[in-house]
């Protein structure tokens, strides 16, 4: 079989194409499914071009920086491999994929999601010559709002050129974790007071001082009908919830000192959310409470990354947060 990645011209123009990163327009070029019983068809065209290139990115053999920078069809995979780096961060430490319904991709910079009433829960029946009850869906009147977080890094190429490869993606999966806590705290911040800044969410009185055991059932009991899956506390909250006595006796606490995953004594997932202003607790439906926007992914400055530029070449994501069903989630406090 000729091996047709090793023919492929990269050039810059590549991360033009709309919608699509340089992995996605290399694998449309030279597809993985080519591949398959071969020893390489655990690797994806981005992957087979590193090797073409005999460039190894991780393990203490990797390779150093200035690696990619030997011919112009490496220098071109640059900005992707740092992209990829940044996106493994985002999603080794990213909650949002656990409170979020559903992400819609946009190619432009405007997006106005859609809203819907649902009638209330009746039982009577439906006769012959009655109407079926109507949920009524419509566009909403408020664009959701985009922002642009991220990182620059200021650098030369001569202070990172004879760095590891595997060092500097430390660094740059740090840079994601921090883009993936900034999307959060966006998150945190739609669900508390509506992307309309109108619909706030509905909010519960603690049952006495400090929390209690009392109040997470309150928090379960208010989602009603929807399903408790998901609790977002703030550092003195989730500090209060793990000396509760039910999560230090029960299989929960068990679970947290086994494991360190946080699951409360309800069944619903919690996580601690650093950055959250003190006294926040969210309970929510992760099926129907969020619906994430974002447009283009993990964007960096490829031309600059290419060319060795890399002071003040920006790594960013462009994302918002808009609410499906804002009974779908309810504050605490």
């Amino acid at each position: 079989m000729m091996n047709y990645f090793d023919n492929l011209t990269i050039e810059k123009g590549m991360y033009n194409v709309e919608g699509k990163n340089l992995t996605q327009v290399l694998e449309e070029l030279d597809p993985s499914e080519n591949y398959k019983n071969t020893p390489m068809e655990n690797l994806d065209a981005f992957q087979r071009q590193l090797k073409r290139y005999d460039i190894k990115v991780s393990g203490k053999n990797s390779d150093n920086v200035e690696k990619f920078f030997r011919t112009s069809n490496a220098s071109a995979l640059f900005p992707e491999y740092v992209a990829r780096a940044v996106r493994q961060g985002m999603e080794s430490s990213n909650v949002l994929k656990n409170i979020v319904a559903t992400v819609t991709d946009i190619n432009g910079m405007e997006y106005r999601s859609i809203t819907s009433t649902i009638p209330a829960m009746t039982n009577d029946f439906i006769n012959e010559s009655g109407t079926i009850p109507e949920t009524l869906i419509k566009t909403k009147d408020n664009l959701i709002k985009l922002h642009k977080r991220g990182r620059m890094i200021v650098s030369s190429y001569e202070a990172l050129r004879f760095q590891r490869l595997d060092l500097f993606t430390v660094t740059l999966k740090q840079i994601g974790n921090y883009i993936a806590r900034q999307q959060l705290n966006d998150a945190i911040n739609i669900l508390l007071n509506g992307d309309d800044n109108a619909t706030p969410c509905k909010k519960i009185s603690l049952s006495g001082e400090s929390i209690g055991y009392n109040d997470l059932i309150n928090l379960w009991a208010e989602l009603a009908p929807n399903k408790l899956t998901t609790i977002l506390a703030s550092t003195d909250m989730t500090k209060s919830i793990l000396r509760m006595d039910e999560m230090i006796d029960g299989v929960s606490g068990l679970n947290f000192q086994g494991t360190g995953k946080m699951i409360t004594p309800l069944g619903a997932e919690m996580y601690h959310i650093s950055d959250a202003a003190a006294g926040t607790v969210i309970g929510l439906d992760k099926n129907y409470a969020l619906e994430m926007v974002q447009f283009g992914g993990v964007l960096t400055d490829y031309d600059k990354l290419i060319d060795k530029q890399l002071e003040k070449a920006t790594i960013s994501c462009i994302s918002g947060f808009g609410k499906i069903f804002p009974e779908a989630a309810v504050q605490l406090g």
